[in-house]
């Protein structure tokens, strides 16, 4: 009974999305596509020295948590594994915040280039496999405030 009245919750709790719950917070993602929609506590990599540390010398990664890249232009965004234990799926997006490329299960410990391509403005780093299991695929659009509104493909509402 409990976890029937759990699912119930939930499922309103999704449905029932108050205005302040649509606007975009810098703590979080929103991604969505054909396959639904998902949500990611994100801490955010927006200067050189927390790009180069990223998810280095951690032990785990909450299930619904991430870390989000931020460039200062679109550029060929090229990540590596050293020092980092967890294995990651990496998702690179363009300035519009829409999925190029999805690279899963970067390998921890792996020191071999994992290139995104060119024009990539974020990455998103979730736990490895997660990508497949909830379906996300390259045309994936994300939802931040540091995505230039004007040209966002999932802007963010207006409060």
């Amino acid at each position: 009974m409990r976890v029937c009245a759990a699912l119930v919750v939930a499922w309103i709790s999704v449905i029932w999305v108050s205005p302040a719950e649509a606007e975009c917070r810098k703590a979080r993602v929103d991604l969505r596509g054909d396959w639904g929609a998902a949500r990611f506590a994100v801490e955010l990599a927006d200067t050189p020295e927390e790009r180069s540390r990223g998810l280095m010398h951690r032990g785990s990664l909450p299930g619904s948590a991430g870390m989000l890249f931020v460039f200062e232009s679109p550029q060929n965004a090229v990540f590596w594994m050293e020092n980092t234990f967890i294995p990651l799926d990496i998702l690179f997006l363009s300035a519009e915040g829409v999925v190029l490329r999805i690279h899963e299960n970067a390998a921890p410990l792996d020191r071999t280039p994992i290139s995104g391509g060119q024009d990539v403005m974020y990455v998103l780093e979730i736990n490895g496999g997660l990508s497949r299991r909830i379906g996300i695929s390259v045309g994936t659009e994300l939802r931040h405030p540091a995505i230039d509104q004007d040209i966002a493909a999932w802007p963010c509402a207006v409060g």
